[in-house]
């Protein structure tokens, strides 16, 4: 079971379309594909081998961390996308918990089928979802735990 932030301003009761550990396995994939570096050589000529498999540390157009981000979100159903949505905007503009529903609500307004690459595409999109999160009364620490 997922470990609830102490907050004073959700109380993490918040019902969620998207499950909790969903979340948090989204946070820590979008934050291994935020610490890529730029690509240093496009096309390198040599074997992954040859060159200590520097690639998989750089941010390619193709790179698999991104692709499985981008499938797990489109897999979801339509709620729990739009529940991603409202967490990031929520984390990303400093709301308050009162707020959810309202944020939701545009998120809902504003649904498409581009919500993965929106979502991937957000700056620091791992860090406002997790504020978002946070701002419910939520936490990802033990999902963390258990997974590093």
């Amino acid at each position: 079971m997922m470990e609830r932030a102490a907050s004073s301003i959700g109380d993490g009761e918040t019902e969620l379309a998207v499950p909790l550990e969903t979340v948090c396995f989204i946070i820590m994939k979008a934050r291994e594909f935020d610490a890529k570096n730029p690509v240093t050589e496009p096309n390198p000529a040599s074997n992954p081998s040859d060159d200590h498999s520097a690639a998989i540390l750089e941010d390619h157009a193709d790179d698999p961390v991104l692709e499985e981000l981008r499938s797990l979100i489109s897999d979801l159903s339509v709620d729990a996308q739009i529940d991603l949505v409202a967490l990031m905007w929520l984390g990303r503009d400093d709301q308050s918990a009162d707020e959810w529903q309202s944020v939701r609500q545009q998120a809902t307004d504003a649904h498409n089928k581009h919500t993965s690459d929106y979502l991937c595409g957000t700056p620091l999109f791992a860090d406002h979802l997790a504020d978002g999160l946070s701002t419910l009364g939520y936490s990802c620490v033990e999902y963390e735990r258990e997974h590093f």
